[in-house]
């Protein structure tokens, strides 16, 4: 007897952990947008003093982050060859750049919420290494690749998460160099305006690429995934770059020589990201709607949670750096959205979590038998 609940045993532990390799091998490479959507709005709550629900947000942040990490580490030694041929591929390659957000957004967590200018100095630095490794890398081979795909099949509004995550390094060294004594805080200050201007040139070209692609090839609802909300959302980190370079340029010459031009292209970003808005609700009732296509759980509308949330900051870092009172409707509308949004997507994962435990006790109900009958 015994030894048939040892066997059991073992063969309920190897379905597990065969189901749990399974998972990790397909793991989406956008996953850290979890982390990304939880810390903007965490953030957002905090400066709109919601300061329980944003402490809860911090500490389930730290959670996620900590875990996919473990995750991604695990992929990356039990699935070399499957991760590495995401990074090198078109359609999902980018996603890794939600990494680099993330680390970044959780850094700002720190820096604003707790004042900890120490740990937020590690996230930068770890985001900045992790922006030049998959920068590089990632632009590299599919600049060199032969086999290449067709702009239709081989762009997403994913792309733009490559701008997000530049975005986020040069809003968190802005926020570092406004803790940091001089003259480090106007190097600093220095590198977070590169950052940023470099990210807007950045959104040009592939956003031109993306709108070909909206225009002027055969798109179907499948083809609307959640990233294109970042079409809105990479314009709303980089109205909260500019903001915050506004907000630090008493402390450094450089910054308060160009606040004309600083001013007016933060306003343009803002603008921008607000004309998305509609296009994209539009668009959502197009595809559920009217094409019918079905809400299903998918580790990509975390995605789209994000720019909600970023855009609900935005605005309100915007009004203060540019005292603009009357936006105070709308980035108090936006932060409920936001965390509406947020619950109705960690309630789907939450689904998505049980229903794979369910799909493994089944499996392991059925082994037990057949193992009884033999």
């Amino acid at each position: 007897m015994q030894q048939i609940k040892n066997t059991q045993l073992n063969l309920s532990s190897g379905i597990i952990f065969e189901e749990l390799k399974e998972g990790i091998k397909n793991l989406s490479p956008a996953y850290f947008a979890l982390v990304m959507a939880t810390g903007i709005i965490s953030i957002g709550t905090f400066l709109m003093g919601m300061r329980e629900i944003s402490l809860i947000l911090f500490y389930l942040n730290n959670i996620f982050y900590c875990i996919l990490w473990v995750l991604t580490i695990l992929r990356l030694i039990w699935h070399y060859k499957s991760m590495k041929a995401d990074l090198t591929n078109h359609m999902v390659g980018t996603g890794f750049f939600t990494t680099v957000a993330g680390t970044c957004v959780l850094g700002t967590q720190y820096i604003l919420i707790f004042e900890n200018i120490n740990i937020s100095i590690g996230f930068l630095i770890f985001g900045i290494v992790l922006w030049l490794f998959l920068t590089y890398t990632i632009f590299t081979t599919l600049t060199i690749q032969q086999d290449k795909p067709t702009l239709d099949k081989g762009i997403t509004g994913g792309w733009l998460t490559a701008i997000v995550a530049t975005q986020s390094v040069s809003i968190l060294s802005a926020l570092v160099a406004s803790h940091i004594v001089q003259p480090y805080r106007v190097e600093i200050n220095f590198f977070a305006l590169s950052m940023w201007l470099w990210g807007g040139m950045f959104y040009i070209w592939m956003i031109s690429l993306i709108f070909y692609r909206y225009t002027f090839f055969k798109f179907s609802p499948g083809d609307l995934a959640p990233p294109y909300w970042i079409n809105m959302g990479a314009m709303a980190i980089s109205t909260l770059g500019g903001s915050v370079l506004i907000i630090n340029a008493p402390d450094a010459p450089l910054l308060e020589s160009l606040l004309p031009f600083l001013k007016g292209f933060t306003v343009f970003y803002w603008a921008t990201g607000t004309w998305w808005i509609p296009m994209l609700i539009i668009l959502a009732i197009w595809r559920h709607i009217y094409k019918k296509y079905p809400f299903k759980y998918d580790s990509l509308y975390w995605g789209a949670v994000f720019p909600q949330g970023m855009y609900a900051v935005c605005t309100f870092r915007m009004s203060k750096a540019l005292n603009i009172p009357f936006l105070h409707y709308l980035y108090s509308a936006f932060i409920y959205i936001a965390l509406i949004a947020w619950v109705i997507t960690f309630i789907g994962l939450l689904r998505f979590f049980y229903s794979k435990l369910k799909e493994i006790r089944n499996r392991i109900t059925v082994s037990k038998k057949i193992q009884k009958a033999i």
